[in-house]
């Protein structure tokens, strides 16, 4: 035993001081799991925020909170952006990395407002409701695109979208928001990255307008050469400027967002980091004021820890799956969505009670081109998802089973070929599509497995099967997962089914299982 001659009512006082502030504390990241893009509102005493699902349906998540750390899916905004070919992923085509992109929400006299805008149509996109957690949601749309724009209401009536790359401009919105007031289109800053640095690989772009007492303050992120995501902030004591800027933030290249204050009078930046594989998650910064400026983090560093509620855990975002339905629950949770716009007639919670149907309609050529894969977010810094597979109904040539969805794929799942079935592992981690292992298939239904390894970036997956859910067998190489910019989103477990030969087949999965933990590789 090793003696001290500190009293023990001192160090009694030491542990107090020093451990329990750090116990029922909020953890930088807030939500280890692609939440990109994010816009943050306070209604009275509850927050929202909306994100980017660019190619997913439905799209535009809204989630809700009431300590800025513990969210929960709560709405979205559409069911289907728009039905051209590249979002029914018809005649080969597909619109990967783009769909709708970073949104802006605000509440304006008793109407919540949450715009997009979106490369595959061309066109700028506004919803609006009187309650944002049941809807319903109307919308219209104009063209042009605005990029990256901030929708913002001011206090003299008038609507504007500030927008752009670089050189950041300001648009006056009609009365009914139907569109750009025509000659209000002008440069705003002409420069937008200049507090960043002149050697800039990203222009500034994101923009988050707000008005703080009396003062206009304008967020953006920029990217320095040979640096990192930088947030750059601009104000001005009108709307038209002219703007001051200042680099605010530049720490872990956690960057772009915007403010939010709290009941009591705290405030905090909320912004997200690109971290590999797992995708953009959200961080929070607390932030002072100093002569009229907002001042980011804690002596300009991002802190670990934040004065706000432990998390409570990612099931508000993700969640595991029966596929069990009451009366009057919807046929989907908010946690899933389809990859690209479902065809709503091929898929089915109800044709067999507690699970899941697939059936093929079409002859699809790729995994990637393959409508119907349903998916969710996977999670850091570990996460498993695991299914249990009918194929008693597949057809000659169809492919079904459980994916890492991305560009550099992964699949384990069952093959329907010559006649037989095979358990198959497919690897695309070098862009192409490659078939690893196959194993004899002698049984209609198998259990299957991804897990997902993000700590430190290590960003690699591993995939297993069993044959009576308790003896597990890793099945083809680990999977090197890596966050491509075609895809611009992190890797997503997806349950699909397709035919490469006769579609009407059809597969059934009985539950889909989520943890946080990864399966231990054997």
């Amino acid at each position: 035993m090793i003696k001290t001659s500190i009293p023990l009512g001192l160090l009694t006082l030491v542990y107090l001081c020093l451990v329990l502030p750090t116990l029922g504390q909020a953890q930088n990241p807030i939500l280890h799991a692609d939440v990109p893009d994010l816009a943050m509102i306070r209604v009275g005493d509850t927050y929202y925020m909306s994100s980017t699902t660019m190619h997913m349906s439905p799209g535009l998540p809204i989630m809700k909170s009431t300590d800025l750390v513990n969210w929960k899916l709560v709405s979205y905004a559409y069911d289907v952006l728009d039905t051209v070919e590249e979002l029914t992923l018809t005649n080969g085509k597909s619109t990967y990395g783009r769909g709708s992109w970073a949104s802006s929400l605000r509440y304006h006299k008793g109407t919540y407002y949450v715009t997009t805008f979106s490369q595959t149509t061309g066109k700028t996109y506004l919803y609006t409701t009187k309650d944002i957690e049941k809807g319903p949601w109307e919308v219209s749309s104009f063209k042009p695109s605005y990029h990256d724009h901030s929708l913002f209401f001011d206090d003299d009536g008038r609507t504007y979208l500030v927008y752009g790359a670089g050189k950041l401009r300001l648009v006056e919105l009609k009365e009914d928001l139907s569109g750009p007031k025509e000659g209000t289109d002008r440069v705003l800053i002409q420069n937008a990255s200049a507090p960043a640095g002149s050697n800039i690989n990203l222009p500034s772009e994101g923009s988050q307008l707000f008005k703080v007492n009396g003062k206009y303050y304008l967020f953006n992120i920029a990217w320095p050469k040979e640096g990192m995501r930088t947030v750059v902030v601009h104000r001005a004591d009108k709307i038209t400027g002219p703007y001051e800027g200042k680099l605010a933030l530049q720490d872990k290249g956690v960057a772009q967002g915007g403010l939010i204050d709290t009941p009591t009078g705290e405030w905090f930046a909320y912004l997200f980091r690109d971290y590999g594989a797992v995708g953009r998650i959200p961080y929070l910064v607390p932030v002072k004021w100093e002569e009229g400026w907002p001042v980011l983090g804690i002596n300009g560093k991002v802190p670990e820890e934040l004065n706000l509620p432990a998390s409570k855990g990612l099931r508000g975002i993700v969640a595991s799956d029966e596929f069990t339905r009451r009366k009057g629950e919807p046929a989907l949770p908010l946690v899933w969505q389809w990859n690209h716009n479902p065809d709503n007639r091929l898929w089915s919670v109800s044709q067999r009670k507690g699970y899941l149907r697939l059936t093929t309609g079409r002859v699809d050529t790729s995994f990637l081109l393959a409508r119907n894969t349903l998916t969710q977010r996977t999670t850091g810094p570990e996460s498993t998802g695991s299914t249990l597979l009918d194929v008693t109904n597949m057809k000659e040539g169809d492919f079904a089973g459980l994916s890492l969805l991305q560009q550099r794929y992964g699949l384990v799942g069952v093959k329907s070929e010559n006649g037989s079935r095979y358990l198959v592992v497919v690897n695309a981690q070098s862009g192409r599509p490659v078939e690893q292992e196959r194993v004899p298939l002698q049984q209609s239904k198998v259990y299957l497995k991804a897990a997902c390894d993000f700590k430190d970036r290590k960003d690699e997956a591993y995939f297993f099967y069993s044959l009576d859910g308790k003896a597990w067998t890793r099945i083809g190489a680990p999977l090197k997962m890596a966050y491509t910019l075609p895809h611009f989103m992190g890797y997503r477990f997806g349950l699909f089914n397709y035919a490469t030969k006769t579609p009407g087949g059809y597969v059934d999965f009985d539950y889909f299982r989520i943890d946080d933990q990864k399966t231990q590789v054997q």
